[in-house]
């Protein structure tokens, strides 16, 4: 039997507690992904995506409930010792990178996640040789550009580099937090494009979070949409294919309003 490469089970957590302003960001969250799955996240601002990554992640502590990777229990973990599972790129191309240090330095960080910090190893050749060809892929023109500052590079050039560091060292999971919304549509389509190659490529398991119903569709093998902190539809690569972005919405209101009716 296979093990779950993400395997999150009554995940939940409560902003506020005991306040007039208690807010249950997750409720009992069940989610698990085999290595290999694309998940397309999908649901409303306040749904609970962003604290389902946050979660993941270890940047959220979980008030209740279990968090496993690979079969290893991270539920104790902070984002840090977590980070030698898991990569993530966030929606604003300014985090994820270091402005001030050279595209090559960022690279060294990247490759250096979740291990023992420090540049003992240094930029050496060989290094420069795999980040070069690593940069590549994009089509940018950055694997020429290894000592120019990351601050100087334009918002989709960042989100790119963000990705190919997110990815360079194969992590169990990769995160990725609407990574394209902030992006121009051909910035954001060559972003996406170079993701699939990289998912497809190593394998990656990825969860991704989109307000975008089209790449919902298009991209991944499975969709989980959210609402209220927890799952509320799950539709499998099967089923995805051919759906539409009206079957998707009638979806959400079918379900959710089947839920209200019986009071849950």
């Amino acid at each position: 039997m296979t093990t779950d490469m993400l395997s999150v089970k009554g995940g939940t957590k409560i902003f506020y507690r005991g306040t007039l302003d208690e807010r249950r960001a997750l409720d009992g969250l069940d989610v698990a992904l085999k290595p290999g799955d694309f998940c397309i996240v999908i649901g409303s601002n306040g749904a609970g995506k962003s604290s389902f990554l946050n979660a993941v992640s270890g940047k959220l502590p979980l008030d209740s409930g279990r968090i496993s990777i690979d079969g290893q229990d991270v539920t104790r973990l902070n984002a840090h010792r977590r980070a030698q599972f898991i990569a993530r790129v966030f929606q604003d191309p300014m985090i994820g990178t270091a402005p001030t240090m050279t595209i090559g330095e960022n690279m060294l960080l990247a490759e250096l996640r979740g291990k023992p910090r420090g540049f003992s190893y240094g930029l050496t050749a060989a290094r420069r040789a795999k980040y070069s060809e690593q940069l590549a892929e994009l089509n940018l023109g950055l694997e020429k550009r290894l000592d120019m500052q990351v601050g100087l590079l334009s918002g989709g050039q960042r989100q790119s580099l963000s990705l190919v560091m997110a990815v360079s060292t194969r992590p169990k999971l990769l995160l990725l937090d609407e990574h394209t919304a902030a992006l121009d549509p051909r910035t954001a389509k060559l972003v996406m494009d170079t993701t699939v190659r990289a998912v497809e490529a190593l394998q990656l398991t990825t969860l991704m979070v989109t307000h975008n119903m089209e790449h919902a569709i298009k991209y991944g093998n499975r969709i989980i949409m959210m609402d209220a902190g927890k799952v509320l539809v799950e539709i499998g690569q099967e089923e995805k294919n051919g759906i539409t972005v009206a079957d998707l919405v009638e979806r959400f209101h079918t379900k959710s309003d089947a839920i209200a009716l019986q009071g849950g």
